[in-house]
């Protein structure tokens, strides 16, 4: 079990620093994001996978109304108010938690706090959603803690709002619904506008590879949120010229993107062609699943890398390094970034039995390309959130 370890260390920081064990607790994982780049927010597919690692939270209630969090890899700790969770830039982390407190107690009225302390093994910056990994666990350690029910799909939507109004950053629900809904060895299949979720066998004699350059660039929050504003303009330009309610991108076939493109400014249908061109790509790879035909399901993984870098210009060249070495790597089905992008992780579509020997291979190139070693682990679809008895 992925959360075995972490578990046992947070176990001790807890009772060591709030001097009692903790009465809560619950695991999330992280993900990856195996083909649908930046579709959920336009209302389209993404194909996901939770993954091997994550975050535990436990918890404890308090007497008062004060809440203490503790983050167990830094000895850091919060402290807010259970009634007024307000967003504070001193501890950036913590704001993740306090948004989650603030959503699930829009309909619960909380009258005393409680003591957390969060942990993890998800690699920061990684693209890997280290992020919505702790919301998810944070949420359903407090649902435990506070008895209240657990709707997953609602709690998924508190944790994308804990990322739109305390932390800044106007993501889908890709991230918190992949972290709720994995299942072990299967791909998540969500529909973003129905919010139907389904999970697709991936078979036995396949993994992933996650290939982390530790590039986190500046601003990546304000170049994630311009770019969901430009497929939001582009929405709104193919709406006017063709007629008809275009709620987003999803709507806009390829065929209508190229009738009607040329009245957008440039840079908005270029943002537009890579979403809807990636929705195709998704319906595609479902087929491909469905059909056994990983070498296929592969070849869209690296079409999809090449529109992220070519149409929505969020790759930059340490991704980009990754992906050309992964092409002329025997044994890579397909590679492709992973997440918001400008930085992170390239995830690798490998068999088990060739995975070291491809990691090494691709850590060898990255770092004769860029002069420094990238982190290459595998990485394992498995099973969503879950309350620890």
């Amino acid at each position: 079990m992925p959360h075995r370890g972490i578990l046992e260390t947070a176990s001790r920081q807890f009772e060591r620093h709030f001097g009692r064990p903790h009465t809560a607790a619950a695991y999330a994982p992280g993900r990856i994001e195996v083909l649908g780049n930046h579709t959920d927010y336009n209302e389209g597919f993404v194909l996901s996978a939770a993954i091997d690692a994550g975050t535990v939270f436990l918890a404890a209630p308090s007497a008062g109304t004060e809440c203490r969090v503790l983050a167990g890899d830094v000895l850091e700790e919060a402290r807010f108010d259970v009634k007024v969770p307000r967003a504070d830039a001193a501890t950036p982390w913590a704001n993740y938690v306090k948004g989650v407190v603030a959503g699930l107690g829009a309909r619960n009225r909380f009258e005393r706090g409680f003591d957390g302390l969060l942990l993890g093994n998800i690699p920061l910056g990684a693209g890997l959603s280290s992020s919505a990994a702790l919301e998810m666990a944070a949420a359903l350690a407090l649902c435990s803690l506070y008895g209240l029910p657990v709707d997953r799909m609602a709690l998924a939507r508190v944790g994308q709002k804990a990322e739109h109004s305390y932390a800044g950053v106007k993501c889908g629900l890709l991230d918190q619904i992949s972290s709720m809904f994995g299942r072990k060895d299967h791909l998540v299949m969500t529909d973003f506008r129905s919010l139907t979720v389904e999970a697709l066998p991936l078979g036995d004699d396949v993994c992933f590879l996650m290939c982390n350059t530790h590039v986190k660039h500046k601003l990546v929050e304000s170049a994630y949120n311009e770019r969901r504003e430009a497929c939001e303009a582009a929405a709104a330009g193919f709406a006017a010229a063709l007629r008809r309610p275009v709620n987003a991108l999803r709507d806009v076939s390829a065929a209508e993107f190229d009738r009607h493109a040329g009245a957008l400014d440039p840079v908005v249908a270029k943002r537009a062609a890579h979403v809807i061109g990636e929705n195709e790509r998704v319906q595609a790879g479902r087929r491909r699943l469905e059909s056994g035909d990983l070498l296929e399901f592969g070849k869209l993984m690296f079409a999809s890398h090449e529109s992220s870098r070519v149409k929505f210009e969020n790759s930059c060249k340490e991704l980009d390094v990754l992906v050309d070495a992964a092409r002329e790597t025997h044994g890579v089905m397909g590679a492709r970034l992973s997440g918001g992008g400008f930085g992170g992780s390239v995830v690798a579509l490998v068999h088990p039995r060739e995975a070291a020997a491809i990691g090494h291979a691709l850590s060898a190139a990255f770092h004769k390309a860029v002069g420094r070693p990238c982190d290459v682990r595998t990485v394992a679809p498995s099973d969503g959130a879950a309350v620890l008895k």
